[in-house]
C-alpha cells in the first residue's frame, strides 16, 4: 500500500477559530485527477467569510480558492494535460449538462450552486477535511478533478494567473459580461478591494467615463487611479449626492457595489441614475436586509441584479484575460499590495477586516520563479 503524500496547508477547525499550518494528507490521484503544486494563491474575502460565517463550509477546512500553479501528477484518463503544465485553479467547474449550463448560463451551473466546500483528504490522524469551494488552495499541493483547471497561457505571470482564478474574472466579468457597459457610460464601483479593482480595471477596458471610485479608505485613492478610475470619493452617508454631482445631476448609469453590505448596496443604488443599473457583486449574509420602497423601484426604473463570479466561463474568459494581459492592456499587478507564505494568511485577514491593503498573494513553496 503507497504511503499518502503529507503537505502542509491553512486548516480552520471552526468558525473564528484562527487557521493552522499543518501536515494534511492528499487523496490519491483517481483517474480523472490532476494533482498541482501551488505556486501562487490569493486571499480572497470569500476565505475570510467562511471564518465569520457569512459562508459556512464543513469543519475542519482546508482554505483557499485562487490560485495557479504547475501540474505534478495526471490521471489515467486524463488528456490534453501533462505534468509541468501551469494552471489556473477553477473552483467553480460547470457541469455542462444541467439547464442553466444548457441554456449558456455556466455560472449558475447546478453542480456549483451553494457548494461551499467538498469532503477531501484527510489530517494526518485520520480526521476527513474539507476543502474550500472544492479547491483547498492554501496547501503546498492539492489534488482537484480535471475541470477544476483551466491552462494559463505563457507570457503571464503565476501570480497574475492566480488573480484570474477569481478576482478578475468576477471584477472584469461584472462590467463586461454582466452589466455589458458601453463605451463613455458612467460608472460608480463601491468597495477598492481585489474585486472592486478588478472592476474599475473593467471599466476602463469598456470604454467608460467617468469612472468614480468609493471606499472608507482614502489610502486606495491612487490605486484606483492606476487601475483606471478618473475620480475617487471617500464613502460616506450621502455618497449618492456627490457622485451625482460628478454626472450632470443625474448619477451613474452604472454602480457596482463590491462589498457585500445592506448600507453598500443602497447607497450604490441611490448613486444610479433613473433608468440605470445597480450591480451587486459582493457577498453578504442572508440575514442582512436592503429597504427599498414601492414607489422608488417604479419611480426611478432602475435595475437591481447580481453578479455571480461575473457571469463568467473560466474556460472562455481566462484565456481573454490572458490575452489582454499579453497585450499590455491589462495589469493585474497592481492588485497586489503583500506577499507572505502560509503563516501569514490571517494578518492577511487581519488586513481585510480593518480595510487595508489589496491582495495579498501565497506562495506555499516560497517565491515562485515565473
Amino acid at each position: 500500500m503507497v504511503s499518502p503524500l503529507v503537505v502542509k496547508g491553512l486548516v480552520a477547525r471552526g468558525p473564528d477559530a484562527p487557521p493552522e499550518v499543518l501536515d494534511l494528507a492528499l487523496p490519491a490521484v483517481g483517474p480523472d485527477d490532476v494533482r498541482v503544486r501551488v505556486q501562487a494563491a490569493g486571499v480572497c474575502h470569500s476565505d475570510l467569510s467562511m471564518l465569520n460565517g457569512t459562508i459556512k463550509p464543513s469543519f475542519p477546512v482546508l482554505l483557499g480558492h485562487e490560485a495557479a500553479g504547475v501540474v505534478v501528477e495526471v490521471g489515467d484518463a486524463v488528456t490534453g494535460l501533462e505534468a509541468g503544465a501551469r494552471v489556473v485553479l477553477n473552483w467553480a467547474p460547470p457541469c455542462r449538462q444541467c439547464w442553466f449550463c444548457l441554456n449558456a448560463e455556466p455560472w449558475l451551473c447546478r453542480r456549483a450552486e451553494g457548494v461551499v466546500s467538498r469532503p477531501r483528504g484527510a489530517l494526518p490522524d485520520g480526521t476527513p477535511l474539507h476543502v474550500a469551494l472544492g479547491t483547498g488552495a492554501f496547501a503546498e499541493q492539492t489534488v482537484v478533478a480535471r475541470d477544476g483547471v483551466v491552462p494559463l497561457p505563457n507570457g503571464v505571470p503565476i501570480e497574475v494567473g492566480a488573480l484570474m482564478g477569481c478576482a478578475a474574472l468576477t471584477g472584469v466579468g461584472a462590467v463586461r459580461n454582466t452589466a455589458a457597459v458601453r463605451p463613455g457610460q458612467s460608472v460608480a464601483v463601491f468597495g477598492l478591494g481585489g474585486i472592486g479593482l478588478s472592476a474599475v480595471a473593467g471599466a476602463r477596458l469598456a470604454g467608460a467615463s467617468p469612472i468614480i471610485a468609493v471606499d472608507i479608505s482614502e489610502a486606495k485613492a491612487e490605486h484606483a487611479r492606476r487601475m483606471g478610475a478618473t475620480a475617487f470619493l471617500p464613502y460616506e452617508e450621502k455618497i449618492g449626492r456627490a457622485i451625482r454631482t460628478l454626472t450632470d445631476g443625474r448619477g451613474v448609469d452604472h454602480a457596482f457595489e463590491c462589498v457585500g453590505k445592506s448600507a453598500t448596496i443602497e447607497a450604490a443604488w441611490s448613486a444610479t441614475r433613473r433608468g440605470g443599473r445597480c450591480t451587486v457583486v459582493g457577498v453578504g449574509s442572508r440575514a442582512d436586509e436592503i429597504r427599498l420602497s414601492a414607489m422608488e423601484i417604479f419611480h426611478y426604473s432602475r435595475t437591481l441584479t447580481s453578479s455571480v463570479f461575473g457571469s463568467s466561463d473560466p474556460q472562455r474568459d481566462i484565456p481573454v484575460l490572458a490575452g489582454l494581459v499579453r497585450a499590455g492592456v491589462l495589469d493585474l499587478g497592481p492588485l497586489i499590495s503583500h506577499r507572505t507564505d502560509l503563516d501569514g494568511v490571517d494578518a492577511a485577514f487581519d488586513r481585510m477586516r480593518a480595510g487595508e491593503g489589496l491582495r495579498t498573494v501565497v506562495h506555499p513553496n516560497g517565491p515562485p520563479t515565473a
